[in-house]
């Protein structure tokens, strides 16, 4: 797979990416929202073990700025992750134009919903989803434990095509 949109790109993780991956999987700033605040703990060997579950990368001018994910989680319904993980990247519209790309081609390959959660904290997410059109399914208080043993909230949402607002 590989999207383009302009100096974005998303595209299949390789074995040259496993080096960047790993690094942000083992920062505890990256992983925090996902329930790891010391990060992974993992090698470069276990993310080039992992490639074949078909992650992908997100690169801005040719330089990795980031990760997302979809798989099929039922009939017609794909399940979405996406993390900016390079700082200086977030909080200037990249995540909402990589998520309308993905999306988008997720629509016309065949999904009718495109579902994903995250963390109750994470308003900025949240912000970001419900400008694309996700409506909110769910929220799921104290429903997990992150790696220090607190109880942490999601919500859930959901986005079918006639409610999705693309930022491409």
């Amino acid at each position: 797979m590989r999207i383009q949109h302009k100096n974005l790109t998303i595209r299949q993780a390789e074995v040259t990416d496993a080096k960047q991956l790993a690094a942000w999987w083992n920062d505890g700033a990256v992983m925090a929202h996902a329930g790891f605040p010391n990060g992974l703990g993992t090698t470069e060997e276990e993310v080039v073990k992992g490639l074949r579950n078909g992650l992908l990368v997100v690169e801005e001018s040719d330089r990795l700025i980031g990760e997302c994910n979809y798989h099929n989680a039922s009939d017609g319904v794909a399940e979405i992750g996406i993390k900016i993980c390079e700082t200086d990247c977030q909080n200037r519209g990249v995540g909402r134009k990589v998520l309308s790309m993905l999306i988008s081609w997720l629509f016309r390959n065949g999904y009718a919903k495109i579902i994903l959660d995250t963390n109750l904290t994470n308003t900025r997410a949240q912000h970001v989803y419900e400008s694309l059109g996700f409506r909110k399914v769910r929220t799921n208080i104290d429903s997990w434990k992150d790696q220090f043993g607190r109880l942490q909230s999601s919500v859930d949402y959901a986005l079918v095509e006639q409610d999705f607002v693309s930022y491409e």
